[in-house]
């Protein structure tokens, strides 16, 4: 197994709570696939949930060696879960570099505390 790409970010949970304060849905709308939006609407903090999704989002852009650029755009990176730990999926632009990359998984790892919201991503080639 190569590692071919690695990021990591750091959201202040804060930052995340204000702008869905100050912009609501249409920040939430932008950012976040249905899915993560269902997800995070079911938890009592669920700006800590968003602010998670947000820092996977970040570091899976580092990790694709893009940013926000060349086609990758938030709702191209979905953190999903089910039955298990959160896993990325990529669409779009972001799955088009993903397999330019030769990339055949990816491994996440999130978490928080008050403050800030923590994600750490790997592709990896078998």
């Amino acid at each position: 197994m190569d590692i071919i790409g690695t990021g990591l970010d750091a959201t202040e949970i804060e930052r995340i709570a204000a702008s869905i304060e100050r912009y609501g849905e249409r920040f939430v709308t932008r950012i976040f696939t249905e899915g993560e939006i269902a997800y995070c609407r079911r938890k009592r903090d669920f700006a800590s949930s968003f602010a998670a999704r947000f820092a996977a989002k970040e570091a899976a852009m580092k990790a694709l060696g893009t940013g926000h650029s060349r086609g990758v755009y938030w709702r191209g990176i979905e953190v999903v879960r089910r039955h298990g730990p959160p896993r990325l999926q990529f669409h779009g632009g972001a799955a088009a570099r993903f397999s330019a990359l030769g990339a055949t998984g990816a491994l996440l790892t999130i978490t928080h505390s008050r403050e800030l919201a923590i994600a750490h991503v790997l592709l990896i080639r078998n």
